[in-house]
C-alpha cells in the first residue's frame, strides 16, 4: 500500500509476522549452538579439567552458559535492532523493523533493555534447567515455580502481542518500541 507521497506505509507486523521473523534468526542461533555444542565436545575430550570447571556445577554451567549463549544472542538482537537496518537478519527478509513510538531508530540503551527483556525468560528457564541438573532426586519446589513463571512470561508477550492495537508484546511496552512492517 502507498502512500500519498509515494513512500510505503507502515503498519505494526503481526505475531504471526514477529514468529516467522524469528524463525529465519533461529536458523542462526541453531548453526551457532551446533558449533557450540561441537567444541563442547572437543572440550569434553580434549581437556575434561576444563570442562568440569565450566560445567561441573549448577552455577559454572549456568555462568558458562549465559556467556556463549545467552549473552551473544542477546547482543545481536540488540545490535541489529540498534543499527540503521532497525532490524536483525530475519526481520530485515520479512521487510520488519524495530522502532520507537516516534518510528525512529531504538538508540542502543533501549535496545538492550528490549532484548535483555525478550530473553528474560529463555535465560530463566536455562538457569532452572542447570538447578534441576544437580538438584539430586528431590528438587525444590522453587525451580518448579520459576519455571511456571517463565511460561507466565512467554504467555503474557504473547498475549500482548496479540492484545495490543500495534501488536507490542510486555518487552516493546517496557522498551517503548513497536515492530512494524512495510504494508504490501
Amino acid at each position: 500500500m502507498a502512500s500519498v507521497d509515494g513512500r510505503r506505509s507502515q503498519q505494526p507486523a503481526s505475531l504471526l509476522q514477529r514468529a516467522a521473523a524469528f524463525g529465519f534468526d533461529y536458523l542462526l542461533i541453531s548453526a551457532y549452538l551446533i558449533i557450540l555444542v561441537l567444541v563442547g565436545l572437543l572440550l569434553r575430550f580434549a581437556s575434561p579439567a576444563l570442562s568440569v570447571a565450566l560445567f561441573g556445577s549448577a552455577i559454572s554451567g549456568e555462568l558458562t552458559g549465559f556467556a556463549v549463549l545467552t549473552l551473544p544472542v542477546t547482543l545481536y538482537f540488540a545490535f541489529g535492532e540498534a543499527s540503521t537496518a532497525r532490524a536483525t537478519w530475519g526481520k530485515r527478509r520479512l521487510g520488519l523493523r524495530v522502532v520507537t513510538g516516534a518510528d525512529q531508530r531504538l538508540g542502543l540503551g533501549r535496545s538492550l533493555l528490549r532484548s535483555g527483556l525478550k530473553f528474560l525468560p529463555w535465560e530463566l528457564a536455562h538457569a532452572s534447567i542447570w538447578q534441576f541438573l544437580f538438584a539430586g532426586p528431590k528438587p525444590p519446589l522453587v525451580l518448579d515455580a520459576a519455571l511456571a513463571v517463565v511460561w507466565l512470561l512467554v504467555g503474557l508477550n504473547v498475549l500482548s502481542v496479540l492484545v495490543d492495537k500495534r501488536h507490542r508484546a510486555v518487552y516493546d511496552l517496557i522498551a517503548r518500541s513497536t515492530v512494524m512492517s512495510a504494508g504490501r
